[in-house]
């Protein structure tokens, strides 16, 4: 087996002290292999964000160790992280983060800055990330007027302009319809696939589970052992998704049943047609 390309050991995240002591992370230990895809899934408030920010040394633990391609995260000083997380470590938002002055070009190559050679010798990388990503057509235009789709691609070749090992990404899919979240979910599994990056998402998505390599459910800032099984699906009535009532985060009850949904654009849909939705439900059903 490939030795560890991340390792996180006994990692815990205390925020405030006394009575209004908060444990967000209890001694998480885990290990990340090369060009694998990690699932993180658990419960709103769980912790999966704050474990993402230690991974990807945006917060510091409160205790334990984190080692990233041979470097102890941990042990650095705060001045020192920047550079590692440019060159290391690629990340993608759910809210994209684009610079809203920048065009999608000059978004893309924006963290080349601190790589050897600078933007200059970063150029034909990134011509090569906006061409596979289907935004040669887009290359000069600014946030503003991009689809949700596309600033999540921009914000992925962002994410790989300086080859980083490990991609961390949290809630990718949480802006975007069913498709384009399908999408976005297929990009990241040709990363991890075809040039050995390692992912780590943090998703309510349940799409994920059928490209992710292993599950790690989070609960309460532990790891505990969770399988698919025990939980509890429901079909989103307007996209028809899958989605994990223990997870999902929008919720919408109408005529005395609580209906479940992928996203708040869904949500917002359905709200404003219940009845066009639920006989659209039926009549897939009956076929």
């Amino acid at each position: 087996m490939a030795a560890a390309l991340l390792t996180a050991s006994k990692v815990t995240k205390i925020f405030g002290t006394g009575h209004a002591e908060v444990r967000a992370v209890h001694e998480v230990s885990l290990e990340i292999l090369p060009a694998e895809i990690v699932l993180v899934m658990g419960p709103s408030g769980s912790g999966k964000t704050t474990l993402l920010s230690m991974l990807g040394g945006l917060l510091k633990p409160s205790a334990g160790s984190i080692v990233l391609d041979g470097i102890h995260l941990t042990a650095l000083k705060e001045s020192q992280l920047p550079e590692i997380r440019a060159l290391k470590i690629g990340f993608v938002f759910q809210a994209f983060n684009l610079l809203s002055a920048l065009s999608v070009e000059e978004n893309i190559l924006f963290p080349a800055q601190l790589r050897a050679g600078g933007i200059a010798a970063a150029r034909p990388r990134a011509a090569e990330l906006i061409e596979k990503l289907g935004l040669a057509h887009r290359r000069r235009a600014l946030p503003k007027t991009l689809s949700g789709g596309e600033k999540q691609r921009v914000a992925i070749a962002r994410a790989l302009i300086n080859e980083p090992k490990l991609i961390l990404a949290d809630e990718p899919t949480g802006n975007l319809d069913s498709q384009t979240g399908q999408e976005v979910m297929m990009i990241l599994h040709d990363v991890a696939r075809d040039q050995g990056y390692s992912v780590v998402l943090v998703t309510h998505d349940p799409r994920v589970e059928d490209v992710a390599d292993r599950i790690l459910w989070l609960e309460d800032g532990q790891l505990r052992d969770r399988k698919s099984e025990q939980h509890n699906w429901e079909r989103d009535p307007v996209c028809g998704m899958r989605v994990d009532e223990w997870t999902a985060t929008e919720f919408t009850d109408y005529k005395d049943h609580k209906y479940v949904f992928c996203s708040s654009r869904c949500r917002e849909r359905f709200d404003k047609r219940p009845e066009h939705y639920l006989t659209k439900r039926e009549q897939s059903a009956d076929g």
